[in-house]
Formats: C-alpha cells, sequence, structure tokens
C-alpha cells in the first residue's frame, strides 16, 4: 500500500509548504500532495514543481465546496501539471476538462459535503457510485471512508474494492482523511485501499511521540 503525504492540516495546504518539502528530502517520498485551498495558484504551481523535481508524482485534492469552484481547481490542475487529481464528483465535466493531459483523475464517490469534507453515503451507494466513476474511464477513486457519517469506514472500503474488482481490478482506490494512528493505516489495507494519505495526524506530532516531522513520517512508512 503506498503513502501520499499531504502538505495539509485541516484540509487546507499549509503556509510553509515549500520550507517543509526541503526538510523531508531525505526520506524520498515517492507521493506528495496538497489541496485547492489554503495557498494561492502561484505557490501551488510551485510546491507542484518542487514534487515533481524530487522525483515524487503530485497530488492534488479538491475540497472547494461549491461545483464551480471544484471545476476551477480541476483547470488549476490541468495549468499546473500535476500528475493525479483527487476529489470532486462533476466527473464528466472534470474529465473534459483533463482531456487533453496526463493528469489522471480520482473522483469522490459519496456525498461528501462542508470543509473539512464529511461523507455522507451508505456502502451500497459508494459501491455504485465507484462503479460509475470506473466506467466513465477514471483512473480510480478518492474515499473519505474516516469522515463517514452513514457506514463504518471498513464496510465502505470493501464495498468500493468489490465494486472496482468488478470493473477494472488494477484500478487504485486510494483513502483520504483522517487516518491518524497504525491500526487504521491496518484497517484500511487489509479493506481493500491501495494508496492512503495523512497531513495532520504528521503535521501536526500525533501520529507517534515522535518529536519531529521525519519521525513521525519514518513511523507512517513503517506501518506500510
Amino acid at each position: 500500500m503506498h503513502f501520499i503525504f499531504m502538505l495539509t492540516v485541516n484540509d487546507r495546504t499549509i503556509p510553509n509548504a515549500l520550507d517543509i518539502l526541503e526538510s523531508i528530502a531525505p526520506l524520498q517520498l515517492r507521493h506528495i500532495g496538497f489541496k485547492d485551498i489554503g495557498a494561492d495558484p502561484e505557490t501551488l504551481r510551485k510546491i507542484n514543481a518542487k514534487i515533481q523535481a524530487a522525483g515524487a508524482e503530485s497530488y492534488l485534492e479538491v475540497v472547494a465546496t461549491s461545483p464551480e469552484s471544484a471545476l476551477n481547481s480541476a483547470r488549476m490542475a490541468a495549468d499546473i501539471g500535476v500528475n493525479h487529481l483527487l476529489g470532486g464528483t462533476q466527473v464528466q465535466a472534470t474529465l473534459d476538462i483533463l482531456k487533453n493531459t496526463a493528469i489522471k483523475y480520482y473522483p469522490f464517490p459519496g456525498i461528501p459535503h462542508g470543509h473539512p469534507t464529511k461523507l455522507a453515503g451508505t456502502a451500497q451507494k459508494i459501491a455504485a457510485d465507484t462503479t460509475a466513476i470506473i466506467n466513465q474511464g477514471c483512473a480510480g477513486i478518492d474515499l473519505l471512508a474516516y469522515r463517514a457519517t452513514e457506514a463504518e469506514p471498513a464496510e465502505l472500503i470493501k464495498a468500493a474494492r468489490q465494486a472496482i474488482n468488478k470493473s477494472n481490478p488494477n484500478a487504485p482506490l486510494i483513502c483520504a482523511g483522517d487516518i491518524n494512528t497504525p491500526e487504521r493505516i491496518t484497517e484500511t489495507r487489509n479493506a481493500g485501499a491501495t494508496h492512503f494519505n495523512i497531513g495532520s495526524a504528521a503535521l501536526n506530532g500525533t501520529f507517534n511521540t515522535s518529536p519531529t516531522l521525519i519521525g513521525q513520517l519514518e513511523a507512517i512508512l513503517a506501518c506500510t
């Protein structure tokens, strides 16, 4: 299972993201992301360029709450040239924006709402949405399992995994949001996720007892 380090706290890109990238360079992380909220487009462009220059894959996750702002974030993703776009629910409109790029798209199944984002939807809803997303040609899904308001996280991951297996078994299943303990990483992996992301728990120093960000990230990597 792959770890995506998010340069975010409370669903916002952190102000010192560029400095953090410098400080964690010795770890040679291969997957690093940020949100569309918390920094201006030019700063996000610099963050993306620095991630890619280090040899890592870049991920922009959309947490904008209105349909038009979410599509504007997709346009920004295309403009700055990220490798992966996560989130949003306007699948076809987003795919149309990305059609002349190499960006891989992973929408949210279910009903995301608010900020920080919560996820409404039963396991059946997640499975149906996942099938539709994969059948529309998306690379995979971005599941806010631990932000769920109507079902157990593992139940949602398993439902999504079963739906993916029927449509495209190789499609990534990314789990995002509130994966903040070793136990949740294990549960996420056992339920069928291929990727997970962590931002706040590492940057706030709450994943384990290490006093440094490097120590926090090493502890997370050990769980993979």
